[in-house]
């Protein structure tokens, strides 16, 4: 069975979603701040569930939000805990967080532990390999500096 690819583009309150099953890349990018997190988010988390039936050898799901409300911190942690159970344990999830560079260069051990806690929270229950990867971007959204943390 073929699952299809997942596409929504953003509007002002919330972020362009794209993935494509096959090459196992899931971009959220823009804001999110929907009017109703459960609404916007649901369709989204039953997509996830038929596709790690069969996910790709490895699974980048790409946090680049500029701005997220605590509705939609819920709902991308739900994700999360979705993504780290894909059954097979030769296939790999990483996640990818986007940071402005300034707000990149400041953050101290404890902040990184923090943006990286939705992982470390369900890691005792993941049944595949989990790496984050942590960006520093500019104005234009390039990368300018980036930081692997593997489990």
């Amino acid at each position: 069975m073929s699952i299809n690819k997942f596409y929504l583009e953003a509007d002002k309150n919330t972020p362009e979603i794209d993935f494509n099953p096959k090459d196992g890349l899931l971009y959220l990018h823009g804001k999110s701040i929907p009017e109703n997190a459960t609404r916007f988010y649901e369709p989204i988390v039953e997509w996830l569930k038929e596709y790690i039936q069969n996910p790709a050898q490895e699974t980048n799901l790409h946090y680049d939000l500029m701005y997220f409300n605590t509705a939609s911190s819920i709902w991308m942690a739900r994700i999360i805990k979705l993504l780290s159970r894909i059954q097979d344990r030769e296939k790999l999830f990483i996640l990818h967080l986007y940071f402005h560079i300034e707000e990149y260069d400041e953050m101290d051990s404890e902040d990184i532990q923090e943006a990286i806690s939705p992982v470390t929270d369900v890691l005792n229950e993941a049944s595949i390999s989990i790496g984050v990867k942590i960006y520093g971007t500019d104005d234009y959204g390039s990368i300018q500096k980036e930081k692997l943390i593997l489990f």
